[in-house]
């Protein structure tokens, strides 16, 4: 069986066909996040606190580290991302214990991240560009780690899966040549919007299946990529991750939060119940009322997408007795008396 190890200090993940999924936190990334991003060029890190903490507390395997911030002050990222991202690194690695994943175009910071990364990161990413395998394989040679290959080249990427698998191979015959085991090359396929490609989920599905019995080979994916652009993302999310997990993908990068319900939405919903007529008691608070009328919670929580992840490790026989299910089940009050003791594990 094909298994790629990921270790932080004391903790060690699996990506492997025989293992459950694992889930890559996303969420410490600042592309498309304005205030994060300005939050990181005057040097609060608060909101990277936050998104280590709750991503692990909703049942994060990994925790993927990008610094690509594009600074007002120096819009050069050769200059401003090692150095970050080193910061970031250090950061997170005193907040929780988990496998982080080290995500750059930058090979700098890339560099700076793996002199800093206790245990052994999963390295993000290397395309079969060839500028790109030159300056990515030594480096994951040398450092003897993981990698994520991605399957674009030169000629960028391809709508035709047989193209993307093709560019697969030649990343993971290449990586070989550096001495590089196929169990150390985690392949994204690369999941294209449902919404421009019908056929985009069946795509990577088939994808998967070769790049497991051809290739031998783990895989991941950007799992929100599929339903960009469509309404209700999670339902389709919820839907194709199970499909995904069914078709041998063994890890995701995603968001594993359920963000908290704000306190404008919660406004919004109480004038229209008072409009409707509705009198509440006015010692409901809002986390009750958010329950009551099905909006979520005012604290982080895991998401929807973890559910149907857990779900799925259990109908795959990924899930020893079903003891993660049943964990993942647990009522709130009972997961919080353990939180604070446990936040450090990786789960």
């Amino acid at each position: 069986m094909t298994r790629t190890i990921l270790e932080s200090k004391t903790k060690t993940a699996i990506i492997g066909f025989d293992q459950p999924f694992c889930v890559i936190g996303e969420r410490i990334n600042p592309t498309g996040r304005k205030r994060l991003a300005a939050e990181l060029e005057a040097g609060d890190f608060s909101t990277v606190e936050k998104d280590a903490l709750a991503q692990v507390a909703a049942g994060a395997t990994a925790l993927d580290i990008n610094a690509g911030v594009v600074y007002d002050s120096d819009p050069n990222p050769n200059v401003t991302e090692p150095p970050l991202m080193r910061k970031i690194i250090e950061l997170v690695q005193e907040l929780v214990d988990v496998p982080l994943c080290i995500d750059s175009s930058v090979p700098g910071a890339l560099e700076a991240g793996l002199e800093v990364c206790e245990g052994r990161p999963l390295l993000n990413s290397v395309t079969g560009e060839e500028e790109r395998l030159e300056q990515i394989l030594p480096l994951v040679k040398k450092h003897n780690v993981p990698v994520v290959a991605i399957s674009n080249d030169d000629t960028g990427i391809s709508e035709d899966p047989d193209v993307r698998f093709a560019v697969a191979r030649k990343i993971v015959e290449r990586a070989a040549d550096f001495g590089i085991p196929a169990h150390d090359i985690v392949v994204d396929p690369l999941v294209l919007p449902i919404g421009a490609m019908a056929t985009a989920g069946l795509q990577v599905f088939a994808l998967v299946r070769r790049l497991r019995e051809e290739l031998g080979v783990n895989t991941t994916c950007g799992a929100s990529n599929i339903s960009f652009g469509l309404p209700n993302r999670h339902g389709i999310n919820n839907a194709f991750l199970p499909m995904a997990i069914g078709a041998g993908m063994t890890s995701a990068i995603m968001n594993p939060v359920a963000l908290p319900v704000t306190r404008t939405k919660i406004s919004e919903k109480k004038a229209e119940i008072e409009a409707a007529g509705i009198v509440l008691p006015a010692a409901v608070d809002d986390e009750t009322f958010v329950k009551l009328f099905g909006m979520g919670s005012t604290e982080p929580r895991a998401g929807k997408e973890m559910e149907a992840i857990r779900a799925a490790n259990l109908l795959t026989d990924n899930d020893t007795h079903g003891t993660g299910w049943i964990r993942f089940n647990k009522p709130p009050a009972a997961k919080g008396r353990t939180r604070g003791r446990n936040r450090r594990e990786a789960r």
